[in-house]
C-alpha cells in the first residue's frame, strides 16, 4: 500500500532576528491524513514556524513546498474584534470568502455551532468562539489545516472535545492537521507525530516515545506524556491570521519572538 501524498514538505528553515536564533535547520512534513503535532516552550518558534509555512514571513534559509493549489484552512488563537461592531457570527464566517448556505450549513453542523448563526461574535465563550474560528477554516473545504493553539482558552473538558472533533474532521475531509499544543497529554490520542521544538527539533516520533525521550524530559521535566508550561500570550490576530499589536504604543524590540513560541 502506497503512503499518503505529502501535503506540505518543509526543508532546513532557518530564521535569525536582531542576531538571535529563531529557528534552525527545521525540517517537517505532514502527508494525507496525518495530524503531526508541534510542541515547545515559550520562544521555542512554533507560531513564527507557522507563520512561514503560511508565508507571513520570509525565512533566511530552507524552503517550503506545497503541491499547486493546496487548499489550506488556518485557524489562529483569537482574534482582535472591536466590542463595538456589530458582528454576527454568520457574517463573520462568510467575511472575506466565498461560500454558499449549504456550504455555510455544513461546516456549522460538523463543529456544532449552528445555534450560534445569530449570535454577536462577541457574546461566545471561550470553547465556543473556538469552535467557529474552526468552523471558518473547515469553510474552504481544505486539505490542509492548520491549527495554532486550538484548545487555547478551552476548559479541560472543552479541549478533549475540540481534539475529538479534530480527529473526526481529519477523518471526514481526508486532510493533514498540523497543529501548534503546549499539552502533549491532550493531544496524544489525535495525533500521529510529535515534534519537539526548540529553536531546533530536540525529537520527533509517536507521542508515547516523545515523552520518554531525554530531550523532551529536559525541556519539559520528568512528566511523561504531560508538556506543560505557563502560556503568555500578548499578540493577538486579525481575521486573516496577520498578528495586530494589543498595545500600539509599545516599542518592538528587534529580537521579539512571539511570547507562546
Amino acid at each position: 500500500m502506497s503512503n499518503p501524498p505529502v501535503l506540505i514538505q518543509v526543508n532546513g528553515v532557518s530564521l535569525t532576528l536582531g542576531g538571535r536564533t529563531i529557528l534552525k535547520q527545521i525540517d517537517l512534513s505532514v502527508r494525507r491524513g496525518e495530524v503531526v503535532a508541534v510542541i515547545g516552550p515559550n520562544g521555542a518558534g512554533k507560531s513564527t514556524l507557522i507563520r512561514i509555512i503560511l508565508g507571513l514571513i520570509k525565512a533566511d534559509y530552507g524552503s517550503v513546498s506545497l503541491p499547486p493549489d493546496t487548499r489550506i484552512g488556518y485557524m489562529p488563537q483569537r482574534l482582535r474584534i472591536d466590542p463595538a461592531l456589530p458582528l454576527t457570527v454568520r457574517r463573520f464566517l462568510t467575511l472575506g470568502q466565498r461560500c454558499n448556505n449549504e456550504t455555510l450549513r455544513r461546516a456549522c453542523a460538523e463543529t456544532g455551532v449552528e445555534r450560534l448563526i445569530d449570535a454577536p461574535i462577541q457574546s461566545l465563550s471561550g470553547g465556543e468562539n473556538q469552535r467557529v474560528l474552526l468552523t471558518r477554516a473547515l469553510l474552504r473545504k481544505p486539505q490542509l489545516l492548520i491549527l495554532d493553539e486550538p484548545a487555547q482558552g478551552v476548559d479541560i473538558q472543552g479541549q478533549a472535545e475540540l481534539y475529538s472533533l479534530i480527529n473526526t474532521i481529519r477523518h471526514r475531509y481526508q486532510c493533514g492537521v498540523l497543529m501548534i499544543s503546549h499539552d502533549l497529554h491532550l493531544v496524544m490520542a489525535t495525533t500521529d507525530r510529535v515534534l519537539c521544538l526548540n529553536q531546533h527539533i530536540c525529537c520527533s516520533g509517536h507521542p508515547e516515545t516523545v515523552s520518554q525521550d531525554p530531550a523532551y524530559l529536559a525541556l519539559f521535566g520528568n512528566h511523561p506524556g504531560l508538556a506543560l508550561y505557563t502560556h503568555r500570550h500578548d499578540h493577538q490576530h486579525d481575521i486573516h491570521g496577520a498578528v495586530v499589536d494589543s498595545c500600539t504604543t509599545c516599542p518592538k524590540r528587534p529580537d521579539a519572538e512571539h511570547p507562546h513560541g
